[in-house]
């Protein structure tokens, strides 16, 4: 007997919960299925923000200090995964750094130095929507800077994070990777929307005129600065809600915090989602 593909307003009146609701949706028809994922997505996401808060909590307690960093091409999610991060953290101890182009000063710094002022104070937790890794990729595809100043910093980057490990800071490098085709059509999905059009600029189109050179230097980037002590983890973000949560999860599963064996959902993440660098590793971008 084929079923009712339509939802009555009777039914959706019956409902007194999500359990509910979620139960009828999945009756239905495939054409329900978005909607039932939309579901799910937000109850997983709200339990994984409850462990957050308890993570920001026992940092703020302990005097920790957490740099959460997220690399990855234009369009890549950076921005979406850290508004779910940062959504119901107090603002007194997370903040985000996602700096403007440096300023003439600036340029006549020690590269690093702009980066340094902004590093996540005692109890404090950082998130960076791109970070000093913009000169291990992004300069050196654009020409934004020369080939002296790219060999000076990717020699002197496993320095620099080491000096920060020993003084117990703790990085986390994301790159989030998205497909060439997902790219493209993100980019699309941007210029049809009012809301996202500002995000697109031409450097977010030569992304994909320049799609083989981002993909040589994210190789050497990976190949020169993901060590033992700060590791690359790679998060395939074709599906961006999988990603955000998988996201989410890594970082709480690298704290012991007060609390943590209370959580209503899982805490360990998607080994065929998220990953740490390895050479032989499949790679989506």
């Amino acid at each position: 007997m084929k079923k009712d593909q339509h939802l009555t307003i009777e039914e959706i009146e019956k409902v007194s919960s999500k359990a509910e609701l979620k139960a009828i949706l999945a009756d239905k028809s495939e054409k329900f299925t978005k909607i039932l994922n939309t579901i799910e997505y937000e109850e997983e996401l709200k339990k994984l923000q409850m462990e957050l808060v308890k993570l920001q909590q026992w940092v703020a307690k302990n005097n920790k200090r957490v740099a959460v960093i997220f690399e990855g091409r234009d369009a890549a999610g950076k921005g979406g995964a850290i508004r779910r991060f940062m959504e119901h953290l107090s603002p007194r101890s997370s903040r985000l750094v996602a700096l403007n182009k440096p300023t003439e000063i600036e340029k006549g710094q020690w590269y690093f130095m702009r980066y340094i002022k902004e590093l996540p104070d005692p109890g404090e937790i950082v998130f960076y929507d791109r970070s000093w890794y913009n000169r291990a990729v992004v300069e050196p595809v654009m020409g934004f800077c020369n080939e002296q100043e790219y060999d000076e910093f990717m020699s002197q980057v496993p320095e620099f994070e080491h000096m920060l490990y020993e003084d117990g800071l703790i990085i986390i490098k994301f790159w989030l990777s998205i497909s060439k085709e997902e790219q493209q059509k993100r980019f699309n999905s941007r210029m049809q929307n009012p809301l996202k059009r500002w995000k697109f600029s031409p450097v977010d189109q030569k992304g994909q005129e320049l799609w083989d050179r981002y993909t040589y230097y994210k190789e050497q980037m990976y190949s020169k600065t993901h060590t033992s002590y700060s590791p690359w983890v790679i998060v395939k973000t074709n599906n961006k809600e999988t990603a955000r949560l998988e996201c989410i999860r890594y970082v709480l599963s690298k704290f012991n915090y007060e609390g943590k064996e209370e959580s209503k959902t899982t805490l360990l993440p998607d080994p065929n989602v998220i990953m740490h660098y390895f050479r032989s590793s499949h790679q989506i971008d």
